[in-house]
């Protein structure tokens, strides 16, 4: 009985073991595939991101910002339902900013549709001259950034990042 139970035990230690050898390692948040329902990106990551290209380059980091997180929102959701990329298909940028109450001194942005990931929206960012550029704007702390869903489009996936310095007057 004894023997039994042993080997029972010892069965149940190596399935334990089993188990874990073929879990999937969760994929960090920058390769998400932002192409489907339900895909969540995270902004605090990609501030990181941003924030570390930025280091590399002698510039101070970003911080995701409430308000930016809105006006990017909904510049990606108007893209996504017209199926157009266009930096003023909402409204110029400044107007934007204007009518979500968001005193900028400074502001500038990036869009971008076909992207799966932020891994690849940043990368194509970075390897635009003019996209790089926004990404090291001296002067910029805050960020707002969006990856809207769209199903029925031929991209999948619009992308809004806005980079500002709030007027804190």
């Amino acid at each position: 009985m004894i023997r039994i139970f042993a080997a029972i035990l010892g069965l149940l230690a190596l399935a334990g073991c089993a188990a874990v050898e073929n879990a999937v390692p969760e994929q960090p948040a920058f390769y998400l595939d932002m192409a489907h329902g339900g895909a969540r990106l995270d902004p605090v990551v990609a501030a990181s991101m941003i924030s570390g290209y930025r280091a590399n380059n002698g510039l101070g980091p970003v911080a995701v910002d409430p308000e930016l997180m809105k006006v990017a929102e909904t510049q990606s959701m108007v893209m996504a339902k017209r199926n157009k990329m266009d930096h003023d298909i909402a409204g110029t940028l400044p107007r934007r900013l204007a009518a979500a109450g968001y005193p900028a001194k400074l502001a500038v942005e990036n869009i971008g549709a076909g992207y799966h990931t932020l891994a690849e929206a940043f990368s194509g960012w970075r390897d635009s001259p003019p996209h790089r550029a926004n990404m090291l704007k001296n002067g910029v702390t805050k960020l707002g950034i969006a990856a809207t869903y769209a199903p029925d489009s031929k991209y999948k996936v619009f992308w809004t990042l806005v980079l500002a310095f709030p007027d804190e007057r």
